[in-house]
């Protein structure tokens, strides 16, 4: 049972490693000018590495322990004077340090972005904070831990050339003592790295699954409370919390093996040297150069090894993981939305259908939608009526794939709901229309990119758009939502859905703040396209154009034409009582004066709002406007 797990979790550390190092090549090679750069200015690190020992170690054979103390002065001047140069190469070094920091954090916001918007658009469905986390959070570890370890790398790698060619010049035998102890725990060290990415990673994915978990909970804290989630909530928080810890722990161990590690390379060479200093004395080594090699592992090898030891424990690791998460191909679509997934579309299906549908806001929740049963044809124009909380928006959501079915079966064209198909097949309008800044023409063509003026002015005359376009002047000047009336962002966005002309429009009193004229003109429009059209009805008159009649009372629901209702149904009868459908005075631009009224002047049964789950919250379900 455990090698299939460890195969892939193998293979994917390595896949890790490969990804990034074949991004990082042609990023490196296009800025070698700057690593050159860098190399230069670190050249002085050398030899002051190099002096630091050998001056030291002259000073005392040459100088003190020979009775000449001027000249041991003089060599000790030369081992101070070298950190000159070395404090004028910090400068230099930070100088360039920018030029290759910078870009990387650019590259993987764009990249981030770049690929949030493509994922968007080809799986609407399997959007996830996950890019949100990449562009702040994680681009910004991405860009300290690159400049650390350019930092820490670079002074190690001629901090030790700088020992290692001092320690050659006092006595090539110190390198046995020296070299075994480093080798020893370099090699620990390095063990270390794969299954500490592999911790890393772990942790990075169990902090975005508690991210986004996070953000969806408070978001839709109004409907928890309202459905009685709150216990599966709080579970489904302690489940992820839990996840975390484990990571953090295994994290955890894997770092202190790194401790040993780090305990083997900087304490272990000193040690030996001294152990074996009687042994050395005796073949040979000078005081001096035992003095001096004492120096080098003490203040140049211990400390740089030391140094790059705890930034790639700290830092390399999650730059690692980090970087894979923006390298790494992005996620699979889930299985209901892979190609090939579920049978072909069948002839003459309808164009959405619900096979006992049951939605709830919550285990504990009574059940908005009670083993629903209802099929849409194509071209047929569906209505749905009820009172305020009936679950008339839940359902446009589920019909419209938005939200997903507790039991039962969403189909499109006689298959399940996939999120790939979800702009193909259908467009779902709220009553809040999402406009942009920007020109009237990339409105309405948002979902259409490439619809023809002509097709643009057919729409804007079934519409009627006209005195819109009329007031702004044409099509190529900028619509500023905030200088609009909710009459015409309604008008915009059912523009461009009418552009769009998919096989399946969903109005969810997407027409509530047009006076009866203009809503009746909207709905006749999309009735007369191909496509079938659900609205979820706010006036008598909008459901008594429909084919059918769907009237939701909670779970309870009952479907037929208008006359058929009104003999069955007494919630449709109470319902056409109150209505007042055609008396609502008239703003500019199309928005009613105030809101519909019943004949007994008392407000709407219906107002315009979406209700949702049990009637408390009056929020519409999410738009793709």
């Amino acid at each position: 049972m455990k090698a299939p797990r460890t195969a892939p979790h193998t293979a994917r550390r390595n896949g890790a490693l490969t990804r990034v190092t074949r991004d990082a090549r042609p990023f490196l090679r296009a800025r070698t000018g700057t690593v050159l750069q860098l190399a230069g200015w670190s050249l002085l690190e050398f030899v002051q590495t190099f002096l630091g020992g050998f001056g030291v170690a002259r000073a005392l054979d040459h100088g003190f322990l020979a009775g000449r103390p001027l000249t041991g002065l003089l060599w000790l001047a030369v081992a101070a004077v070298a950190v000159l140069p070395a404090q004028l190469a910090t400068r230099g070094v930070f100088g360039r340090l920018a030029d290759l920091v910078e870009p990387l954090r650019d590259g993987l916001v764009r990249r981030a972005v770049s690929r949030a918007l493509s994922g968007a658009l080809a799986h609407p469905a399997g959007t996830t904070a996950r890019s949100l986390s990449q562009v702040t959070h994680q681009s910004e570890i991405a860009r300290d831990g690159w400049a650390g370890l350019v930092l820490t790398l670079r002074s190690f790698v001629f901090t030790v050339a700088g020992a290692v060619a001092g320690l050659l010049a006092l006595e090539p035998r110190l390198l046995l003592i020296v070299l075994p102890p480093l080798i020893l725990g370099a090699a620990l060290f390095l063990a270390t790295l794969l299954p500490m990415a592999a911790r890393q990673r772990d942790y990075l994915t169990a902090d975005e699954a508690y991210a986004a978990h996070a953000g969806k909970t408070a978001a839709d804290l109004r409907d928890l409370a309202a459905a009685g989630a709150a216990d599966r909530t709080v579970a489904e928080s302690e489940a992820l919390a839990d996840d975390q810890v484990r990571a953090a722990r295994s994290l955890a161990r894997w770092s202190g093996v790194r401790v040993v590690a780090l305990a083997v390379c900087g304490r272990f060479p000193p040690l030996l040297l001294l152990l074996g200093a009687p042994w050395l004395l005796r073949n040979g080594l000078t005081p001096g150069a035992l003095v001096g090699a004492l120096t080098y592992l003490t203040q140049a090898l211990a400390p740089a090894v030391q140094a790059l030891m705890t930034m790639l424990s700290t830092v390399g690791g999650r730059l690692l993981v980090v970087l894979d998460r923006f390298t790494d191909a992005p996620p699979p679509p889930a299985e209901d939305e892979s190609d090939g997934q579920g049978p072909p579309p069948r002839d003459h299906a309808p164009v959405a259908e619900l096979r006992a549908v049951t939605f709830a806001y919550g285990p504990a929740a009574h059940p908005v939608l009670d083993r629903l049963s209802l099929s849409v044809a194509p071209g047929e124009h569906l209505a749905v009526v009820g009172p305020s909380g009936s679950g008339k928006s839940t359902l446009a959501a589920v019909l419209a794939g938005v939200e997903a079915p507790t039991g039962g079966a969403v189909l499109w064209h006689g298959r399940p709901v996939r999120g790939a198909d979800a702009t193909s097949v259908r467009v779902l309008l709220p009553q809040h229309a999402y406009v942009f800044t920007g020109s009237l023409r990339d409105n309405l063509r948002y979902l259409r990119p490439d619809a023809s003026d002509r097709s643009i002015a057919a729409m804007i005359d079934a519409l009627g758009l006209d005195p819109l376009l009329s007031r702004l002047g044409s099509l190529d000047a900028t619509l500023e939502p905030d200088r609009l009336s909710q009459g015409e962002r309604q008008l915009v966005a059912l523009g461009r859905a009418y552009l769009a002309a998919p096989p399946l429009t969903v109005l969810d009193e997407a027409t509530s703040r047009l006076d009866p004229a203009a809503e009746t003109r909207a709905e006749r429009a999309f009735a007369a396209l191909p496509g079938a059209l659900v609205v979820v009805a706010h006036r008598l008159s909008s459901a008594r154009r429909a084919d059918r009649i769907l009237v939701m009372d909670g779970p309870r629901t009952r479907c037929g034409t208008s006359a058929e209702l009104l003999r069955t149904s007494a919630l449709y009868r109470d319902l056409a009582g109150l209505w007042e459908p055609d008396e609502e005075p008239r703003r500019e631009n199309g928005e009613p004066d105030e809101e519909p009224r019943r004949k007994n002047g008392e407000p709407d049964q219906e107002p315009h709002k979406s209700g949702r789950g049990n009637g408390l919250i009056s929020t519409p379900p999410p738009s793709l406007f």
